[in-house]
């Protein structure tokens, strides 16, 4: 075990402590044996009396100014032998002398020693200066350690980690999926490495870029391609510690932070979650932070101030540009905004690739397939895919992952951790109508995205699940698409109101129906999509920002309110009777797709689409869900 001087000397200064008042102890005590034998026996005032009377006191030694005397006297019991005892005297009985000289007792009196006095003195200054001593030592070793006691001080100063060669293990050989992005930051590496290639043109150096996109989407990993790439020193601190409990103190880190930075010059600083200190000032009712406010200043100051900071390049990362201030995005302090967004299929296609390299996949594996299967998945959620299906081939004992582990990571990673399979026959086959009734209605509406699987096996929340895996990235939505995923939506509360009754219909469906008025709002209030007209009538963020919204007045009069209303009643009721209409023709199909259902709980989606088509003639999805 490693040996510490610091946990050595807090041991110590208790020990320390303890001691002193031990000697100081010992001093007090060691006053009345200091003049000869130590007395063993003490004697109470009275029988030294008696003792005088009755003849048996032969000395008597006084010590402590009188107060104190060591009586050696005989003892009856013992053939008249002498014995040493020790007597504590009253300070006001002057007879007592005289009555000494009277029995003829032989009396004498020791002053007292200097010796106590002496040690006494070493003793209250010797244990302070070791107390002292070493705690000077311990503020003095633990100075030098980083975040230690004795940074106490030190809180002004910039909590920036700085690599002179960033070898952070990253280049842009490692980041996928976002080549955009990577073009953009390729160049500000270009400027760092061969400025003179931009100067001869005119063309200046840009003074920061902001990496904005959902959480997951890689901008801290381009920012540590970046350092990798650059080969220029490297600053990297998180927003979150610019600002502490003391006033004045984000300001100054940031004064630190960017003078570290000037001697290194040409140099980068990344800022990781860069909302915590840039938010909008003076947004909060009756007043924003002001600490917070104060170190936006002084960054504010430092990116394009007087002085401005030639030679340094700032890149923020940040999931939230809607609350940043405004003169932080400005031209001239952040110059770029770069768009980290979720990939699209070859961009997950190439980041697949990549976390797929120290991974043992069988050769029946198609990342291709894995790809498809994933819309909407960031780099962070494919990375914690290969993982969850590595982990799962470690325990079922296998010596590569499959397609099936990739299959089970998918199901987990986006609806949960598989349940008990369900075995009450009613509950089992009310949850399979409920199901079929998602699939068979989103197989024979026209825009549906196409079936993947349905299954019974639980997850996490939801008893039963059917997947609907769109063909391709879909960036732009049409009405019939829309109409078409409320109307699948729809076909488990469908399935259940036509089969079972309206009064057995179950709360299965809560999270549909959420979807669903989601998606029809959406459709009248922001899209145009309904006779009110081509109008946007709410704002695409619905987040209230104190100070800014809270007091602002309402979108649309009350007439618009009721209007909008109705037009979502009508489109999520047309929706509804249509799959109704579907679940009543298609009651055969459904019957033998829930008796399937029940038996292997799990039917993929080409089984499921060959069987609707020996009772359909549907293969164009020729059905479609009519307009108002």
């Amino acid at each position: 075990m490693k040996f510490s001087w610091r946990v050595a000397l807090l041991w110590a200064m208790p020990l320390l402590v303890i001691g002193f008042f031990l000697w100081q102890g010992a001093f007090a005590s060691s006053a009345v044996t200091s003049g000869g034998n130590a007395a063993t026996t003490r004697m109470s005032y009275g029988r030294f009396l008696d003792y005088l009377d009755a003849g048996r006191v032969t000395s008597v030694d006084l010590y402590e100014g009188g107060r104190t005397a060591i009586v050696e006297a005989r003892d009856l019991d013992l053939d008249n032998r002498i014995q040493r005892l020790r007597v504590d005297l009253p300070a006001n009985d002057s007879q007592l002398i005289a009555r000494l000289r009277e029995a003829n007792v032989s009396l004498d009196t020791h002053p007292p020693r200097n010796d106590g006095a002496i040690w006494g003195v070493l003793g209250n200054l010797i244990f302070p200066i070791l107390l002292i001593a070493g705690l000077f030592f311990l503020f003095r070793r633990s100075s030098n350690a980083p975040g230690g006691p004795g940074q106490a001080m030190n809180f002004g100063k910039s909590k920036a980690r700085f690599q002179m060669e960033a070898k952070t293990g990253v280049l842009f050989d490692d980041v996928a999926g976002v080549d955009e992005a990577k073009e953009e930051l390729q160049e500000v590496v270009t400027f760092l490495k061969k400025p003179e290639r931009f100067t001869a043109v005119g063309a200046r150096i840009p003074k920061g870029v902001l990496l904005v996109g959902p959480p997951g989407t890689g901008k801290t990993l381009m920012a540590k391609a970046i350092a990798g790439e650059a080969g220029v020193p490297f600053f990297s601190i998180s927003g979150s510690e610019f600002v502490e409990m003391f006033v004045g103190v984000g300001a100054s880190r940031v004064r630190d932070l960017f003078k570290k930075a000037k001697e290194n010059a040409p140099c980068i600083i990344f800022i990781d979650e860069i909302d915590a200190v840039g938010r909008q000032r003076g947004a909060g009712i009756g007043g924003g932070n002001d600490e917070r406010e104060q170190t936006l200043n002084q960054l504010l100051t430092e990116m394009d101030g007087f002085e401005g900071n030639t030679g340094i390049i700032i890149i923020a990362a940040t999931n939230r540009p809607d609350v940043l201030d405004s003169a932080l995005l400005r031209p001239g302090r952040f110059d770029r905004q770069v768009t980290v967004d979720a990939p699209d299929i070859r961009g997950r296609l190439s980041i697949l690739d990549v976390h797929a390299r120290n991974k043992k996949l069988d050769p029946s594996v198609s990342l291709e397939a894995i790809a498809r299967r994933t819309p909407g998945f960031t780099g962070a959620d494919l990375a914690n895919l290969l993982n969850e299906a590595a982990i799962l081939t470690a325990r079922r004992r296998k010596e590569a992952i499959t397609m099936a582990e990739i299959d089970d990571a998918v199901d987990r990673v986006v609806a949960g951790m598989e349940g008990t399979p369900l075995v009450d026959s009613k509950s089992k086959r009310l949850i399979a109508y409920h199901e079929v009734g998602h699939a068979i209605v989103g197989t024979l509406v026209k825009d549906h995205d196409p079936v993947q699987k349905v299954t019974l096996v639980p997850r996490g929340q939801a008893r039963g699940l059917t997947w609907f895996v769109p063909s391709e990235d879909q960036t732009l939505i049409s009405r019939s698409q829309i109409r078409a995923r409320i109307a699948g939506a729809l076909g488990g509360r469908a399935a259940e109101d036509v089969i079972f009754g309206d009064a057995e219909v179950t709360t299965g469906a809560g999270n549909d129906l959420q979807q669903v008025t989601n998606m029809a709002r959406q459709m009248v209030t922001r899209f145009g999509m309904s006779d009110l007209g081509p109008m946007s009538l709410e704002s695409q963020s619905s987040e209230v920002f104190l100070g800014r919204d809270l007091m602002t007045r309402s979108e649309y009069s009350e007439d618009i309110a009721s209007r909008i209303d109705a037009q979502v009643r009508a489109i999520v009721e047309q929706c509804y009777e249509e799959a109704c209409s579907l679940i009543r023709n298609n009651r055969a199909v459904m019957d033998r797709l829930v008796d399937l259902l029940v038996e292997k709980e799990t039917i993929d989606g080409e089984e499921f689409r060959q069987i609707v088509a020996e009772y359909t003639h549907v293969p164009e999805k020729e059905q479609v869900v009519p307009t108002l």
